[in-house]
């Protein structure tokens, strides 16, 4: 589901305008964004918990040159679904 879509099903079930809606969307985004870059973690219940985790350096190779090259270390984001969200995927047909 991407953005636009979900402010439009926003709209259609609460009866917002679409600018609302996306305001509203956008804020819930810029906080959980803000949120994991200052406090390194946000848990928002029956979704899920970001959390900021750090990838250490490794050696990598150049798929081109086959040479080798040092990767730094960085933070990233992992995403762990909550049960909720687990239970009702595994209740579900697997699509092909």
């Amino acid at each position: 589901m991407s953005k636009s879509l979900l402010v439009e099903t926003i709209v259609a079930e609460h009866g917002l305008t679409k600018v609302a809606a996306n305001e509203i969307v956008g804020t819930i985004l810029d906080t959980i964004v803000s949120t994991v870059k200052k406090e390194g973690k946000i848990a928002l219940p029956n979704i899920g918990t970001f959390q900021v985790a750090k990838r250490p350096a490794r050696k990598g190779r150049n798929p081109s040159t086959g040479e080798a090259i040092k990767i730094p270390a960085k933070n990233t984001v992992r995403f762990k679904a909550s049960t909720v969200i687990k239970e009702a995927v595994a209740k579900t047909k697997v699509a092909k």
